[in-house]
């Protein structure tokens, strides 16, 4: 990955709704949450104003089968959330930010930023943030047709 594969993004604070799955797949049950969430708001997948970040909670862990994953839905101030989904509060960052597409392809991808960011100028933020994964076509049915930006941490 060159340098021009990377760019350097500011995310704002933002307000979500976050959705936590726990298992062998919990990309799909964190999803199956949120996506119901979403629905019973009437925030439609895919409209403008849609953004959602994904990212693992707990990483998974050598020997176990099981790992979490958890989803945050962008809000505005009038929505609240019912249990299981929660409100946080994301102060935002300082990002590195590389797209690419195909499922198949995310972890030779973050393996990469990785090391385009140890060859860098950038260090790690004092409070280390999470890094996060967006999927810009939430309505592609075909996971080898998304279209990803990951996001890394950064400080300068």
């Amino acid at each position: 990955m060159t340098l021009t594969d990377v760019r350097i993004v500011d995310l704002p604070p933002m307000r979500v709704a976050s959705a936590l799955g726990y298992g062998t797949q919990p990309e799909d049950q964190a999803v199956e949450m949120i996506y119901r969430f979403a629905q019973s708001k009437g925030i439609e997948p895919g409209s403008p104003g849609w953004r959602c970040f994904g990212f693992n909670n707990p990483d998974p862990t050598p020997g176990s089968p099981n790992y979490g994953y958890e989803i945050w839905l962008v809000i505005d101030e009038a929505i609240e959330a019912e249990a299981p989904i929660k409100t946080k509060d994301f102060p935002g960052g300082k990002y590195a930010v590389t797209r690419f597409a195909g499922l198949s392809n995310i972890g030779d991808v973050w393996k990469q930023l990785v090391a385009w960011f140890e060859d860098s100028p950038y260090t790690r933020p004092p409070n280390w943030s999470t890094c996060l994964e967006e999927v810009l076509n939430p309505l592609e049915q075909d996971p080898e047709k998304w279209v990803f930006d990951l996001y890394l941490p950064i400080a300068i």
